[in-house]
């Protein structure tokens, strides 16, 4: 079999573990709120319209959303980059690579942050997955 232009690519591992860590989100909002709410609501159907009031599940909730307002961002950006080459400077890796892990390990630094409460360290550390996806788009348009 051929090799093709994605099975070169250093972006498909960065995306298989980026579904690693979507897993997490949803194991994470799912455990706080099974923890407060009881295996009874985890089990059934919802249809009371019961909502966490903790803080941790609120948090685990929110972090989770947040996560997902980039994450169709990360993956469209990581295909593009997968599919066009990143060898800006002429090394195996430019700029979108390194976008890209820039992305990945602020995400996971923020779940902690997040949960904790910790302000400002917490928007710094979005505000550098933002950074990511900006020199993700950056190797992608240029």
């Amino acid at each position: 079999m051929e090799p093709t232009i994605f099975s070169a690519s250093p972006f498909l591992p960065l995306v298989g573990w980026s579904v690693v860590l979507l897993v997490a989100h949803i194991l994470l909002q799912g455990m706080t709120a099974t923890k407060e709410l009881g295996t009874e609501w985890n089990a059934g159907p919802r249809d009371e319209g019961l909502k966490p009031r903790g803080a941790l599940a609120g948090r685990a909730e929110r972090a989770s959303a947040n996560f997902r307002e980039t994450y169709p961002a990360f993956i469209a950006l990581a295909l593009a980059l997968a599919f066009k080459g990143d060898h800006a400077g002429g090394g195996d890796a430019g700029w979108g690579l390194y976008g890209a892990w820039l992305w990945f390990a602020c995400r996971i630094i923020y779940i902690p942050l997040y949960l904790a409460g910790i302000p400002y360290i917490r928007s710094l550390v979005w505000i550098g997955s933002l950074a990511g996806l900006a020199l993700m788009f950056a190797a992608v348009i240029w």
